[in-house]
C-alpha cells in the first residue's frame, strides 16, 4: 500500500489525526531502562505498542537515534512497527536536502535501509535535490513549508514576485509540478494557524504534517480548524515530548497512552 493510501486508512481506522513523534532522549528515560544496551529500542517500542491504535502515523526523528549511536535500533524499531502495527505509516523525520547524487543516497537510506513510508525533506536546493526521492513512487515526500520554529520567518515569510510569500510558493510547487506520483505532503507548523489555513487553501486535500502542539504550545483548536480538509482529515498533528515523557517510572508507556488518548480526543473535538 502506498503512503497516501496507508495514511488515509489510518485516519479512518483509528479515528485519529495524531502523529506520535519518537524523539528518544536517553537522559529522560525511566531509570530501569537507562543502562540497557537496547534502551532506545525498548523505550520506543513501549511507546509504540501503547499508542499504535491511537495514531495515524509514527515519526521517528533520526538525529536522536544517530546521536545515541542507535541507528540499528531505529531500523529494528521501524521493522517492529511494520510487523506489529502495519496499519500505521512511519515518517522518518530527517529533513534531508542536498544535491541530486547525495539525495539518491539519502533516499536509499530512508526507503531501503530503514524502510520508512515517508521522509521529510528540505526544498531549499530546488527540484533536482528532491527528484531522487520521487523515484520511490509509493513513498511519501513531506516537504518543509512553514515550520513551527520562530526563525522560520527569516526565509519562509519573505515576499517574492506578485506579493506572495516564499512558503506559499513552496506549497504550490509541492502540490503541483513536484507531485509526480501524488505522494507529496507538506510540513506546516501549528504555531502559525493563519499560514496553515493559507497553505490548505493552496494545496487542496494534500496531507499536512503539523508539528508544534504540546511542548511547543500550538493551539489545538486553531490548528485543526485551519488545517482540516472538508472530510475532517488531511492532517498528521505531531506531538512528541508531551507524550514520550508523560511518565518517569516503569509505567511510562501507560502514561504516554493516557496523554496520546487525551490529545486524540481533543483534536477530534474540532475535526467536524
Amino acid at each position: 500500500m502506498d503512503f497516501r493510501s496507508k495514511l488515509a486508512a489510518a485516519w479512518q481506522r483509528h479515528d485519529s489525526l495524531l502523529c506520535v513523534g519518537l524523539d528518544p532522549d536517553v537522559a529522560r528515560f525511566p531509570a530501569h531502562l537507562k543502562d540497557r544496551p537496547d534502551a532506545v529500542l525498548a523505550f520506543c517500542k513501549g511507546i509504540v505498542d501503547a499508542t499504535a491504535d491511537l495514531a495515524c502515523a509514527f515519526k521517528p526523528q533520526i538525529a536522536y537515534f544517530a546521536a545515541a549511536r542507535a541507528e540499528d535500533q531505529l531500523q529494528d524499531l521501524i521493522a517492529h512497527i511494520h510487523d506489529k502495527h502495519p496499519q500505521v505509516p512511519v515518517v522518518l523525520d530527517a529533513k534531508r536536502g542536498d544535491i541530486g547524487a547525495t539525495a539518491q543516497q539519502y533516499a536509499r537510506e530512508a526507503f531501503e535501509r530503514f524502510k520508512a513510508d515517508a521522509l521529510t525533506v528540505n526544498p531549499y536546493m530546488g527540484f533536482d535535490s528532491v527528484e531522487p526521492y520521487l523515484e520511490f513512487a509509493d513513498k511519501g515526500l513531506i516537504v518543509l513549508c512553514r515550520t513551527s520554529n520562530p526563525g522560520g520567518s527569516d526565509l519562509q515569510n519573505l515576499e517574492i514576485a506578485g506579493g506572495r510569500k516564499l512558503y506559499q510558493h513552496v506549497a504550490e510547487l509541492v502540490a503541483g509540478k513536484w507531485n509526480t506520483h501524488g505522494q507529496n505532503a507538506l510540513v506546516v507548523g501549528a504555531t502559525f494557524p493563519q499560514e496553515l489555513a493559507d497553505v490548505r487553501a493552496i494545496v487542496g486535500d494534500l496531507p499536512l504534517l503539523v508539528p508544534g502542539i504540546g511542548a511547543q504550545g500550538g493551539d489545538v483548536e486553531a490548528t485543526v480548524k485551519a488545517g482540516r480538509t472538508a472530510a475532517g482529515t488531511g492532517l498528521m498533528i505531531s506531538s512528541s515530548r508531551a507524550i514520550l515523557y508523560a511518565g518517569k517510572g516503569e509505567d511510562f508507556a501507560d502514561a504516554a497512552r493516557k496523554v496520546a488518548l487525551a490529545t486524540r480526543e481533543e483534536v477530534n473535538l474540532y475535526r467536524r
